[in-house]
């Protein structure tokens, strides 16, 4: 499969001169905190000393788990379509978000087990009607994560802006996700596996069971992209494929919790320099999520406890990128202010 080309970004000098312009601002010096850090990081991303963010673009993938028929959820897998229906109609806490903070919405379905009738903000690049369940075999073909990929960066590639924020939806993912962090980190599934949609102790201890069906199954699937079909749904290859085209594209890519950080954790093992466009949105309470983000070396924005997905804590995050850019651009300096910098 051919990969697009993502060099390094970083940039020294460019970094100097965003470092200077931050701590000239009227402000003592740091006084800002992690906001300065994150204007730094978004100006080496944009390569911009006046970084400005336009037309952002929440990209929602669904599809089918094989492995919900084992009973690795607390919901039925007819909640994916349900819930992708409920995010074209406006009703879902990513909708609410997006017409919010006025983020393009466009969600994909990328095998779910429903025909979805046309309608505004829905693409439909269904791989198959889910994928088989990995407990027993791979879930998908190579033929079909490279397709599901490859649906991913055409998708991405048509829509406009300079900013891709992840977002996903699929019964019996964040078992997807956890079985990928075990295989590309070499943990034990255990501690990679959470309540997901809202196990209780015995249901997340039956999950366990039936990952560890998974990797045994999948033993010899050790590369990134022999994992990820292997392991995960279409939904993360697609995401895996929006996030190779937005690094490409030399977007800023923010993103939201423990499924679309696994995607990303797949996408940099092929592409290292993917992780110099990231900003990570915020600590998911699923656990494999802070094992994930320690790997990644990221440390994101928000700590809200929350495990909800669907790119609702990307949208959460998004003004402080706004506002980091502002801070960047618009706060005067200390001699354009006319302000002391002595005692």
């Amino acid at each position: 499969m051919q990969l697009p080309d993502i060099p390094c970004i970083a940039d020294d000098a460019l970094a100097a001169r965003l470092q200077q312009l931050i701590d000239h601002k009227t402000k003592p010096l740091g006084s800002l905190g992690r906001l300065e850090g994150l204007a730094l990081r978004i100006g080496l991303i944009l390569g911009s000393e006046a970084p400005a963010l336009h037309a952002p673009q929440m990209l929602v993938c669904a599809a089918e788990h094989g492995l919900a028929a084992r009973g690795v959820s607390a919901f039925p897998s007819d909640v994916t379509w349900q819930m992708v229906h409920n995010f074209v109609t406006g009703g879902a806490a990513v909708s609410v978000l997006a017409r919010q903070h006025g983020l393009g919405l466009t969600v994909v379905d990328c095998g779910v087990r429903h025909d979805f009738a046309p309608y505004p903000g829905l693409v439909l690049r269904k791989v198959a009607p889910g994928t088989q369940d990995a407990s027993s075999g791979p879930a998908m073909t190579a033929a079909q994560c490279a397709q599901a990929i490859a649906n991913g960066r055409e998708v991405l590639a048509a829509l406009p802006g300079n900013v891709l924020l992840l977002g996903e939806m699929g019964i019996g993912n964040t078992s997807s996700a956890a079985l990928l962090l075990a295989r590309l980190l070499d943990l034990d599934v255990a501690d990679c596996t959470g309540p997901g949609t809202g196990l209780d102790a015995a249901g997340v201890a039956r999950k366990v069971a039936v990952l560890r069906q998974a990797l045994a199954a999948n033993e010899g699937a050790r590369a990134p992209l022999a994992a990820l079909a292997a392991l995960g749904g279409f939904e993360i290859a697609t995401l895996v494929g929006a996030v190779l085209q937005a690094a490409h594209e030399r977007r800023v890519i923010v993103v939201d919790g423990f499924i679309t950080s696994a995607a990303v954790l797949v996408a940099a093992r092929l592409a290292p320099n993917v992780l110099q466009r990231c900003v990570f949105a915020h600590h998911s309470s699923e656990p494999g999520h802070a094992r994930l983000l320690a790997a990644l070396q990221a440390e994101p924005l928000l700590d809200l406890g929350l495990r909800l997905g669907e790119g609702s804590g990307a949208a959460l995050a998004w003004p402080l990128l706004v506002s980091a850019c502002a801070i960047l651009r618009e706060m005067a300096s200390f001699e354009a202010a006319g302000v002391s910098t002595s005692g």
